[in-house]
């Protein structure tokens, strides 16, 4: 039989003036007491309660492994006497005794590795080497072992449990508090009463490991530990602790019995208001007030920049000079002093203000992601890459310059920011996240539905549209399924595209309405530029029987529409634009494509130019958009024609003059194929439609919540394609700068 100590929270129904918190002591028979447990299927624990709601027993299953046959058993044993009166402890039984070694493997009682919980106004973890509780440094996001050293860095996942614990814990102390109890009398020791440590319940299964925790070591010769210190108690903090205060008053008759040993009742005396202050003040915040003193004691003392304490110094400015405002003098950074920066920053960026510079220095963060090192694995020899590019005719090697370790050189030679490249890195971490578990993606309804309140804000139901989108922007930034950050999300991407794909090619999976030859269009872009990217073998089959299939559903007058042909139905120049991007994309990747399919494609454009081929329509029978236009002389491009035809030149005219991008008119699918046509060109009507381009879209981006680094489904077919088709649409268009070589000009990078 063996005795140990444990306490529990009265329930809430207790009467008023009960002690909150009541002792109990457990006796458990082990398989040796009597004949009647050995008997028994399972072993027994006997748990006594003393309090002033009464006592009571539960007899409740045995859920502590293994029993120390040192412990008396038997029959005749005896509970331990225990002096209600007595204001010492109550003593702690363990059947290990106090001198018995810990393992270093016992875990934290009910909780295992990657828990998070709250003790009071502390914030514990789990180690995950030696199951001691760790302290939770939050403003940090680090924890380390007193046991054993170890150092975690807390995840993502693991920070929101933390402020979820916290602001649960405010919700309930804005609750009105409940009326105060007195203090429970206190009993007197039994003999024998050394301290103990209390038993512990069994390790629960492990759950999975901190991410950035050290790995495990392989298990060494077991050998005695000395006994861990045990944390001292927390009392509740709604309670102050009144170490003085003696039990509340009863009748006489019930004190009829009481020894004259008991000590007199003391009055209890108020504490200092500072003394309560520190009980009632979080850990953190008192930390992080020390901290603060002492950081500023610092900077004060250690002025000279010889002295700094970090061990170097920043140089903010070398040569600066005092502009004069009404408030006084303000030191201004030289312009070209930006060391924070590897990319260009917006012209009107004001690093002197902390907010500005706070939100470049984040958005340099986000640009990095995407980069990669020279020493990447499956990545072709850099020296190589700049070569192809800078031979490039603008047909053949027009994927190569999507390498993300030539991103830098590239979006500073051809307009990008470090707000672009933030903006893209976003974008795709929010289209990561709402990838579906089979690699597809959904329009009207994500992955986390549940959970995710920018949701079902599109009207296609099947899986393809929504796959052959958002795989554009991820292939544009030079993410494949061989190399990059979201090589695993490409690859998923691929998988499902390619298993869905019928025997002639066809890659629309179900989706047979308006949306069909949209969807295998821009599929096929995705297998043909994934080919190219890579040289992936695997991928020729899939990528030629597609663009073998987009011939085959051309139309009797040279075009393509919404279902596949051939037919002798008008098409219209919409879809005609992306089967022609998919013979482009083929064409680079030297896959197969028939030279008829080129000419009649570009008989049908004849059909609806407008002005000489200036201007372009919908269809034949309707006047020239600027949206048609600007898909119209993309495609032309396309069909060979030159820089300086003056119906080009004319067109791009109309489109950087008249129809800038704006955020009153949002339409991104005019912007997408406008951003190309221009930047194709180059020169002055590229700069300013670049300039507005990447300004309404780096602030239109969402910024909060589960649609953050996602756009609003706003504008023109916005509400059919919803989050998935803007934000992809928004992504491709800020690639811009790498996504394609220029048609009319080679690119020169340096050595």
């Amino acid at each position: 039989m063996k005795l140990a100590q444990s306490h529990r929270l009265a329930p809430p129904g207790s009467a008023a003036g009960a002690e909150p918190r009541l002792t109990s002591w457990r006796v458990s028979t082990g398989g040796m007491a009597t004949a009647e447990s050995k008997a028994a299927s399972a072993d027994s624990e006997l748990q006594h309660s003393f309090g002033l709601g009464g006592v009571g027993f539960d007899f409740l299953p045995l859920e502590l492994p293994g029993v120390d046959p040192s412990l008396p058993t038997g029959p005749q044993t005896k509970l331990p006497v225990i002096g209600l009166e007595s204001a010492g402890p109550l003593p702690v039984v363990d059947d290990r005794g106090a001198d018995a070694p810990r393992s270093p493997a016992e875990p934290v009682p009910n909780r295992g590795p990657g828990e998070i919980w709250l003790d009071g106004d502390v914030i514990l973890c789990v180690c995950p080497d030696c199951s001691a509780p760790m302290s939770v440094r939050f403003w940090l996001m680090l924890a380390d072992c007193w046991r054993c050293g170890a150092s975690i860095e807390l995840s993502e996942e693991q920070e929101r449990q933390v402020q979820q614990l916290l602001a649960e814990r405010q919700r309930q102390a804005a609750a009105p508090a409940q009326a105060p109890r007195p203090p429970a009398p206190r009993a007197s020791a039994a003999k024998n009463d050394s301290p103990k440590q209390p038993l512990a319940p069994p390790a629960r299964p492990a759950a999975e490991r901190f991410r950035g925790a050290p790995r495990p070591e392989p298990a060494a010769p077991a050998r005695p530990r000395p006994p861990r210190p045990e944390p001292p108690a927390q009392s509740p903090p709604a309670q102050p602790a009144a170490p003085t205060s003696a039990p509340p008053a009863r009748n006489s008759a019930h004190h009829a019995g009481r020894t004259n040993n008991v000590p007199p009742p003391r009055v209890l005396h108020h504490e200092p208001w500072l003394k309560h202050l520190l009980n009632d003040t979080p850990a953190w915040f008192i930390s992080m007030l020390l901290h603060l003193v002492a950081f500023t004691v610092l900077a004060l003392l250690f002025t000279d920049e010889e002295s700094s304490i970090f061990g170097r110094n920043i140089l903010l400015s070398t040569n600066y000079g005092r502009n004069r405002t009404e408030g006084g003098d303000t030191i201004a950074y030289p312009p070209d002093e930006r060391a924070e920066f590897d990319l260009p920053l917006p012209s009107k960026a004001d690093l002197n203000d902390n907010r500005q510079r706070n939100v470049l220095l984040a958005a340099a963060q986000d640009a990095r992601e995407l980069r990669l090192d020279d020493d990447t694995p499956n990545l072709p020899n850099l020296q190589a890459v700049k070569v192809a590019i800078g031979r490039a005719d603008g047909f053949t090697h027009a994927v190569a310059s999507r390498d993300p370790r030539l991103r830098t050189e590239l979006v500073k030679q051809e307009g990008g920011t470090t707000l672009t490249e933030a903006a893209v890195a976003r974008g795709l971490r929010w289209l990561s996240a709402h990838q579906n578990a089979d690699g597809s993606w959904s329009i009207a309804g994500f992955s986390r539905a549940g959970d995710c309140e920018c949701s079902g804000d599109g009207v296609y139901r099947t899986k393809s549209p929504g796959t052959a989108l958002a795989m554009l922007p991820f292939l544009g930034a030079g993410q494949t399924h061989l190399a990059g950050k979201y090589k695993d999300t490409v690859s998923r991407g691929l998988r499902w595209l390619i298993e869905n794909q019928k025997e002639n090619g066809d890659l629309r999976a179900g989706s047979n309405g308006n949306e069909g030859m949209y969807t295998h269009g821009q599929a096929a872009i995705v297998l043909c530029e994934a080919f190219a990217m890579t040289g992936d073998e695997e991928l020729r089959v899939p990528a030629q029987k597609a663009i073998n299939f987009v011939a085959a559903a051309q139309y009797n007058d040279g075009g393509w529409r919404y279902q596949p042909g051939p037919r002798n139905q008008q098409s219209d120049t919409s879809v005609v634009g992306w089967q022609l991007m998919a013979l482009q994309s083929a064409r680079a990747a030297n896959l197969t494509v028939p030279e008829e399919t080129w000419a009649r494609a570009d008989l049908y454009l004849d059909g609806v130019q407008h002005q000489n081929g200036a201007l372009y329509s919908y269809q034949s029978r309707s006047g020239p958009t600027p949206t048609m236009t600007a898909e119209g002389l993309l495609c032309r491009m396309y069909l060979g024609w030159k820089n300086d035809r003056p119906a080009l030149l004319a067109g791009a005219t109309y489109l950087a003059e008249d129809h800038l991008p704006s955020r009153s008119d949002p339409n991104i699918y005019y912007w997408y194929y406008g951003t190309q046509v221009l930047h194709h060109l180059g020169g002055p009507q590229w700069d300013e439609w670049n300039r507005r381009m990447r300004d309404v879209l780096v602030i239109s981006q969402e910024t909060r919540g589960h649609a953050a680094g996602s756009w609003r489904a706003d504008g023109q077919h916005g509400s059919a394609g919803g989050r998935i088709y803007m934000t992809s649409l928004a992504v491709c268009t800020l690639e811009v700068y790498y996504r394609h070589l220029p048609l009319y000009r080679q690119l020169e990078l340096g050595k």
